[in-house]
């Protein structure tokens, strides 16, 4: 550093110092445990539980100090790594070992060519790795927040499977193995997904199916293709897009180069409500948008979506706004020099992750109720503008009385309309119309720290908390109800099967988003046949050829759940799929539980005779 001619020498020196005193925390944090497992074993008299506890110490005296050379050293190298980040801002959300079977692979091969590792020792180690996820404490949550996330899954998600930096097939034999320590221990933490290429095997995925099937709602599947093309379109080189992959629920990233922040939802369904109602929100009975108009002096659909644009541009630059202050706020007052050791350039450049010092820098925005948005406008378009079955000022009484004695109504719009969901052009130009107009508003936007933001579509479980402010809508939704759960059609809408669904998702341009979150459910009876697996496997594949980012599947029946609600003493080891993770069914709340209920089952249609 010159600090002649650099004019940011000093605070450069500050923050490579931080990190120096970082590296001597953590490695004095390993040996504060070495000297605990050293004092243990000094009372211990059982010949077999000292060696292991010594060998522990010296493992704990080994890592992260140096290099670790054995799978177990690799896991506990990891763990402390893991332990300083979350401590130093507690918690951080998401931090995980990304792509877990590439990091194992070399060393557990050299340890298994070497006959120094048995196949118990390595169950039974991974096994305590995932354990150590699951014990993570999440930090309480309160009000808005708790209604907004209503998990204490702290998102670690492990990727398996994808390609390698140099584009091959990255599916190992560890793989596999981890796929067998999913299975075998389901618990929450940590999450888990398959990233799946063109190149990886049918048997790859059948071997995730073994999990999905028993209804844990894990792993999720992820389109390698897809990832690398968003990586590459956000300005990445192409081996740091291989290397990349998902965390959180389904936010794309580049591992161990980039710093990817999620700054928050955003209502669409709630802004439409707004551009009805002249920017007036009547719940709180305040001028929140911008004065537009109201729904009936819109004289043309277009008119309409003019509107809307211009109230969603609005309401993206308070967003933008607010996120700005706050990435300042994290830039000047909240360092993380530890976290800043881990990811490529911060050290060469001098500058902590939260300040701009990674070599890729992005802020998503993530979307929220693209399926409810979509039905909406397509019920205004298709009743009042192109069909003139009703007018605005039936649709508007309708919706102020939340449909009571306008129940013929209500029906037309549920179940005469086009739905979003169902492979219907006419339903499905909505979509891809509210996508743009999301994506214009945001992305490219530069942030204080360098990044600039992009977009994705994940709710978390924030589509039952929008849709709680939120009155009854042209699709016939009643008030308060939640709303569509990432690009997932509204609940129960979809009526032509699973494939429909996939065409309708996938005319949005998933390659310009960090992410898109789709949910299916389908019927355990459904993996009673003997073609399930290959049948799955096609609807996934076919889906990815497609450009889809995501797909999750939930295997649960309905009526399963309904009695879990009203036995949940019963059902205490039900895990469903809620979004971009899975919960315990009985630690959701019961809007969300209905939600779920609610969504579209999928199963296996058997052929017989025309005449019996």
């Amino acid at each position: 550093m010159d600090y002649n001619i650099d004019d940011q020498a000093f605070e450069k020196a500050e923050e490579l110092k931080a990190m120096n005193i970082a590296c001597d925390a953590i490695i004095m944090f390993a040996n504060r445990h070495a000297e605990e497992l050293e004092k243990l074993a000094s009372h211990e008299t059982g010949v077999e539980r000292k060696i292991e506890l010594l060998n522990m110490a010296g493992i704990c005296r080994k890592v992260p100090a140096h290099p670790p050379e054995t799978l177990h050293e690799m896991l506990q190298h990891y763990w402390f790594i893991h332990l300083g980040v979350i401590s130093e801002l507690n918690p951080w959300d998401s931090f995980n070992p990304g792509r877990l079977d590439q990091h194992l692979f070399p060393v557990y091969q050299k340890e298994k060519e070497a006959g120094t590792l048995k196949e118990e020792q390595l169950y039974d180690l991974m096994g305590c790795f995932w354990v150590k996820f699951n014990n993570h404490p999440s930090p309480p949550k309160m009000g808005v927040t708790a209604s907004e996330s209503n998990t204490y899954t702290d998102f670690c998600l492990i990727n398996l499977g994808g390609v390698k930096a140099d584009g091959s097939d990255a599916v190992n034999e560890m793989s596999y193995i981890l796929l067998d320590v999913i299975k075998e221990m389901r618990i929450l933490q940590p999450s888990s997904m398959v990233q799946i290429s063109n190149k990886t095997p049918d048997r790859f995925i059948h071997k995730a199916l073994d999990i999905i099937k028993t209804g844990f709602g894990q792993p999720s599947c992820f389109n390698t293709e897809a990832i690398i093309q968003e990586l590459l379109r956000q300005g990445k080189s192409l081996v740091d897009a291989r290397n990349g992959g998902a965390s959180g629920c389904v936010e794309t990233g580049a591992f161990g180069t980039e710093a990817y922040w999620l700054s928050g939802y955003f209502n669409l369904a709630k802004i439409l409500e707004l551009t009805l109602n002249d920017g007036y929100d009547k719940f709180t009975n305040r001028q929140v948008g911008l004065k537009t108009g109201k729904a009936e002096e819109y004289l043309t659909f277009d008119d309409l979506i003019n509107a809307f644009r211009e109230q969603v541009k609005f309401f993206a630059d308070i967003k933008i706004r607010g996120n700005n202050v706050i990435e300042k706020t994290f830039s000047s007052w909240l360092p993380v020099p530890f976290l800043s050791l881990l990811v490529e350039d911060c050290i060469v450049n001098g500058k902590d992750y939260n300040c701009g010092g990674a070599r890729y820098n992005t802020t998503y925005v993530q979307g929220v109720g693209l399926g409810s948005i979509t039905d909406m406008l397509t019920s205004i378009r298709y009743n009042i503008y192109d069909k003139k079955l009703i007018n605005w000022d039936q649709m508007i009484k309708a919706m102020e009385a939340d449909f009571k004695g306008y129940e013929t109504i209500q029906y037309e719009l549920i179940y005469n309309t086009p739905k979003y969901g169902n492979d219907d052009d006419y339903a499905d130009q909505h979509a891809i119309m509210v996508f743009e107009i999301f994506y214009d508003s945001f992305n490219g936007r530069p942030t204080p720290r360098g990044a600039v933001h992009r977009v994705n579509m994940l709710p978390t479980t924030s589509h039952v908390y929008f849709g709680s402010v939120l009155g009854a809508t042209p699709d016939g939704r009643k008030a308060f109800a939640p709303l569509s759960e990432g690009i997932s059609p509204s609940q129960g809408v979809d009526k032509l099967g699973p494939t429909s669904v996939l065409k309708s998702a996938s005319k949005i341009d998933h390659l310009r988003t960090g992410g898109t979150l789709l949910n299916q459910k389908f019927s355990p009876e459904f993996f009673e046949d003997e073609n399930s697996y290959s049948c799955l496997t096609a609807l996934i594949r076919s889906y990815f050829i497609l450009d889809g980012h995501h797909i999750q599947f939930n295997v649960v029946n309905a009526a399963t759940l309904r009695d879990a609600q009203k036995h949940p003493e019963l059902y205490r080891d039900l895990i469903v799929r809620v979004a971009g993770y899975s919960d315990y069914f009985n630690d959701l709340g019961e809007d969300l539980q209905n939600e779920i209920i609610k969504r579209t089952e999928h199963g296996i249609i058997s052929s017989y005779p025309l005449s019996h």
